[in-house]
């Protein structure tokens, strides 16, 4: 079964997806996305190139597809409240290297270029499917998740609730005094100076007043860019660059680990393909939609994790048990070892 089922107390769709339960467990030293060796390994990775700097493959387990199963069984009929929709969409996997043991804040800047290149032409090509309205570009670096480096792209057919909630904001201020929301809170921390990590001509990097994760830091775009694919050459390649930064930041933050420092990243273009749809309120999203990435540390110190737990998961009130301020000098220190190792 693959579904969307709507929750009606928050009013947002839940992807039901019973097939990924099929996921196979891997033969211990097998990774589906290392080039295959030999004729016999490419039968086991089918798609996958025996080289490549950067590859997009898609997922053999999706929650999405853009052509989704029938939706016929008897678990709602007739219901005033629950509804189903197709679970339409794509999912899809980022390959960042085709090194097994490769670090993201190792590559090239060249390399982190053809990276950037790779979400611009997903996010445009999935873009021109008309029934998907947000592109979702992330990476869970952490747990159980396959080690080989890699991210992920969702296609949703719907704008998820937190992006709905920023939009609301984003074009309230607009719609008030004709400013950008983002481009006050990038001016804000630049002119404050105590949360900022680091900065390039394009990007800023700060752990924002608000910082619900202990080391959760924000990238923004300098330049009021709406999504991924308006970004210049320039632009691209200082994206590729200030990741790397603070990627290897988050890795020199607890020398003492032997793990890899875990964290989710999230990048927030605006949505797509409104026009005609329930969405249509913000077809304007230009003017006020500000890119950005979202970083997640799930560490709160070298040896404790931070979890979500019933505050911030049941009613979504989060509390950070340290000062923004004292996190972001620890992290700029960080950083400088980082650049000077």
């Amino acid at each position: 079964m693959a579904e969307l089922r709507w929750n009606p107390m928050i009013r947002d769709w839940v992807m039901v997806a019973s097939n990924r339960q099929n996921r196979p467990n891997m033969p211990k030293d097998f990774c589906p996305f290392c080039p295959p060796k030999d004729e016999e390994e490419a039968k086991l990775k089918p798609g996958i190139p025996k080289e490549y700097d950067v590859f997009k493959y898609d997922n053999d387990f999706p929650a999405l597809s853009q052509n989704p199963p029938e939706m016929d069984h008897p678990y709602a009929p007739d219901s005033k409240v629950y509804k189903v929709a197709p679970s339409h969409g794509k999912c899809e996997v980022i390959l960042y290297s085709s090194d097994h043991n490769g670090k993201f804040y190792d590559l090239s800047d060249e390399h982190t270029r053809k990276l950037v290149d790779l979400w611009v032409e997903r996010f445009n090509d999935l873009s021109s499917d008309p029934d998907i309205k947000y592109i979702f570009i992330f990476e869970n670096k952490f747990g159980t998740t396959q080690p080989h480096p890699h991210g992920q792209i969702y296609g949703y057919s719907f704008v998820p609730k937190k992006i709905e909630l920023e939009l609301d904001s984003m074009k309230e201020e607009h719609d008030a005094d004709g400013t950008c929301l983002f481009c006050r809170i990038n001016r804000e921390e630049s002119d404050f100076g105590q949360r900022l990590i680091c900065e390039n001509d394009s990007f800023v990097a700060y752990i924002p007043f608000f910082a619900d994760y202990v080391y959760g830091i924000y990238i923004s775009s300098k330049a009021h860019r709406s999504n991924i694919a308006e970004f210049t050459a320039d632009e691209r390649n200082d994206l590729g660059i200030i990741l790397k930064q603070i990627i290897g930041m988050y890795e020199s933050l607890f020398p003492e680990r032997k793990e890899s420092f875990p964290y989710m990243m999230c990048m927030h273009n605006a949505p797509v393909n409104l026009n005609g749809s329930e969405y249509e309120k913000y077809a304007g999203y230009a003017d006020y939609f500000h890119f950005h990435i979202e970083l997640y540390p799930t560490l709160r110190a070298a040896d404790k994790e931070q979890f979500m737990a019933s505050s911030e998961t049941g009613c979504w009130a989060h509390c950070n048990p340290t000062a923004p301020e004292e996190k972001a000098q620890e992290m700029r220190e960080a950083l400088e070892r980082f650049l000077n190792k």
